[in-house]
């Protein structure tokens, strides 16, 4: 089981793009696309995601499931609760520290350069 934030981060760590994680695991790029649009836990063929397992294990990338303690001995990122975190693309999310939501990177950056054109129109 894996789902499709695990994937993005998984590539993420590996410094990859889409294009890249389908000619490791072998399967097309829509397929890789839509795996990772998918929210939560991706479902499709079993082969198909036996492939991309195997690609981000053969590349150096544990996947960890809920609950469970990680095997290696290497430094990882998860999320403390189960379920917890932004689940969707369009989501603000949830509550992040002090109270303050938490954003995806691209509405931070789009609110930080608006915030930034406020200031020099202001002066």
């Amino acid at each position: 089981m894996i789902t499709a934030a695990q994937m993005r981060a998984a590539r993420a760590l590996l410094g990859i793009d889409q294009r890249e994680l389908a000619v490791l695991s072998g399967i097309s790029q829509p397929t890789i696309q839509r795996m990772e649009a998918s929210d939560g836990v991706v479902r499709g063929v079993v082969d198909t995601l036996v492939r991309v397992v195997a690609a981000f294990d053969q590349a150096g990338i544990e996947l960890i499931s809920d609950n469970v303690a990680s095997g290696g001995g290497g430094r990882g990122v998860r999320f403390k609760e189960p379920g917890t975190g932004v689940r969707s693309k369009d989501s603000e999310t949830a509550a992040g520290d002090a109270g303050r939501p938490m954003m995806a990177p691209k509405q931070r950056r789009a609110q930080g350069g608006a915030r930034a054109r406020r200031v020099e129109g202001s002066s």
